[in-house]
């Protein structure tokens, strides 16, 4: 399948909601979470949502092994997920009426690239969806496997990850705050 051009920031189509998905295992979806894949691996990126290649769907696609554009982070698995909910858990073994806690952590976006900045997501989630099959998944995650899902989430909603930060002074180019990743990541 084809490597798809990424949306960059400034492009109104990435602010838009998107619709959710109605009809499972066709081949129209099927080739979108190819073209997806296939643009995601292109980018050596670590998600990628359907608004980020200019389609208007509910569908995002996240996970490695291992990246090069965050060698520290622990794998995450590869994941088809449609229509999502997402739901802030407490810290594991806390109270349940214990509020969820926020972890700052570093953020970069295919669509804003070259650069990284600091963003506050809930350390631990409860997701829920379908594949493109239309199976369901039902996870909890925490730590970067969380941060990813909430991020690609967003793009769904329209929010690109400097609209969550709270202070811009920790936005930065990538080259100057990371010199020691790969040159070639475009982030």
């Amino acid at each position: 399948m084809p490597v798809r051009e990424i949306l960059k920031m400034g492009d109104a189509r990435l602010l838009q909601v998107a619709q959710p998905v109605t009809e499972f295992d066709t081949a129209a979806l099927h080739a979108l979470v190819d073209d997806l894949q296939d643009t995601m691996i292109a980018a050596n990126g670590a998600g990628l949502a359907a608004p980020q290649i200019g389609v208007d769907l509910q569908v995002v696609l996240f996970g490695f092994d291992r990246n090069d554009r965050y060698p520290d982070a622990p794998a995450v698995p590869r994941t088809v997920l449609i229509n999502p909910v997402i739901t802030p858990l407490p810290p594991e073994g806390a109270d349940a009426d214990q509020a969820p806690r926020l972890d700052d952590g570093w953020e970069g976006c295919l669509s804003v690239p070259g650069l990284r900045g600091v963003v506050p997501r809930f350390a631990r989630i409860h997701y829920t969806g379908v594949d493109q099959f239309g199976q369901v998944i039902d996870r909890i995650a925490e730590g970067f496997h969380a941060r990813v899902v909430q991020h690609e989430c967003d793009h769904l909603i329209g929010r690109l990850y400097p609209t969550r930060m709270k202070d811009l002074r920790q936005l930065g180019f990538t080259s100057v705050l990371f010199p020691d990743l790969d040159p070639n990541s475009d982030d």
